[in-house]
């Protein structure tokens, strides 16, 4: 995210932290031990797939399985620190800055992780763009409560200065060394770690950061925890810091990609008769890239989704604009109201289907083949989205406005398992 001019209660504040890392002689490798981050893991066939990956799976962790929401987050703390008395996990000898640097093909992402001092929306520091869903914070806050650990870094975004700065430079000079850690996990991405603990060096890099803001790129609901946690805590303290891994957007620009509705319980042929009048409803056939093509077409001069859960595709766009500007908040900015995500749910999610936004009724899921693979499984109708460009979503989140929660899946995303922070070591 470029900054215009410094925020107005000052920048980025990185502190360096002791990591918590896998010992590699006591897994089976470290790929086996990583996971996407934990709304990214296609449940329940993904989280099958990482438990048996490895039995220190990180996934053990950030998803663990259990009769109850306490039982679960008991179990989490429980084998953190079994893994810790085990020596499965060690914190390193002395507080780091680290660089992470993710590679695939033609894609290559470094950053640097760090505890990110808390701040509100308000001070212009951290900006968020998508709102959250108050079960899923409460979740993610009892489980940080349990585990006393940041568990998987949120994704933050700043634009660097056209000269590098400090952080910058330390960022290529430590990719030019050997990495503390090297594995390829099964996606194909290499991903690599170092650790910055030159005091001066920090805190060159400290000083460059303290000049930016940042975007939330993922990891809104994280965020609100960190936040949530914070305000639990009155003294000062490691509650007032969380994990974040910073991507400067000049240097390595993120993909920004869909994330995708499973309506559950409504059949696509229901879905398909509700928006009769009030879509143009074409069906295309049953090739997916074809129909995601489709969709990017049709995404350039309207609203439009491709529904799916029959075995075929169906393209739904050119909506009625009378229909739009009766169910569509007209009091927000133009740019809000004509996202897919707001006409989504605004007027076929709570106006054409009457389905509430509630995780019972709506899985949101980032793979598309998975969640059409889930829909015809299911009897229920996925809605595949399209893309917002990155300029849209940046725009909005300076003139403080959030989208639609879960509009958008901004990547590649860090691999959760490489580095932890526990809050009990500071």
């Amino acid at each position: 995210m470029n900054t215009e001019g410094p925020a107005a209660n000052g920048g980025l504040r990185l502190t360096p932290f002791r990591g918590l890392r896998y010992v590699p002689e006591r897994v089976g490798s470290l790929a086996a031990v990583t996971s996407p981050p934990y709304d990214v893991v296609v449940r329940p066939d993904g989280l099958h797939h990482l438990e048996s990956a490895d039995p220190h799976n990180i996934v053990r962790l950030i998803l663990p399985q259990a009769d109850t929401a306490q039982a679960r987050h008991r179990q989490a703390a429980d084998t953190l620190g079994r893994w810790l008395a085990e020596g499965v996990l060690a914190p390193d000898a002395e507080p780091a800055l680290y660089v992470y640097e993710q590679h695939r093909g033609d894609l290559l992402q470094r950053g640097i992780i760090g505890a990110l001092a808390l701040s509100e929306p308000s001070e212009g520091i951290v900006l968020p763009h998508e709102g959250v869903m108050a079960d899923i914070v409460a979740d993610r806050a009892d489980l940080m409560r349990s585990t006393a650990a940041n568990l998987e870094p949120l994704l933050l975004t700043y634009r660097g200065d056209t000269v590098p700065g400090a952080a910058t430079t330390a960022v290529e000079r430590a990719a030019e060394s050997a990495p503390l850690l090297a594995t390829t996990t099964e996606d194909g991405f290499r991903h690599r770690l170092w650790a910055i603990t030159d005091p001066a060096e920090i805190e060159a890099v400290r000083a460059d950061l303290n000049r930016h803001q940042a975007l939330i790129a993922d990891g809104h609901h994280r965020w609100a925890t960190y936040l949530r946690l914070r305000s639990e805590h009155t003294d000062p303290g490691p509650w007032d810091h969380g994990l974040v891994l910073l991507i400067d957007t000049l240097r390595h620009p993120l993909q920004v990609r869909a994330i995708h509705r499973l309506v559950r319980g409504l059949p696509l042929a229901e879905a398909l008769a509700a928006l009769d009048g009030s879509f143009r409803v074409r069906t295309l056939g049953t090739d997916l890239p074809e129909a995601l093509d489709a969709l990017a077409d049709a995404a350039d001069g309207s609203n439009a989704f491709v529904l799916a859960g029959d075995g075929r595709f169906h393209l739904a766009d050119r909506p009625d604009a009378a229909l739009i500007a009766d169910t569509v908040p007209q009091e927000r900015p133009a740019a809000w109201r004509s996202l897919d995500a707001t006409v989504l749910h605004s007027t076929i999610l709570d106006h054409l289907w009457n389905v509430p936004d509630g995780p019972e009724h709506i899985a949101y899921i980032h793979d598309t083949e998975a969640a059409v693979v889930q829909a015809e499984r299911s009897g229920g109708t996925a809605v595949l989205m399209h893309p917002v460009r990155e300029e849209v979503v940046r725009d909005l989140a300076r003139a403080g406005v959030m989208m639609p929660r879960k509009s958008t899946s901004f990547g590649p995303k860090p691999a959760t398992g490489l580095v932890l922070r526990s809050l009990a070591l500071g």
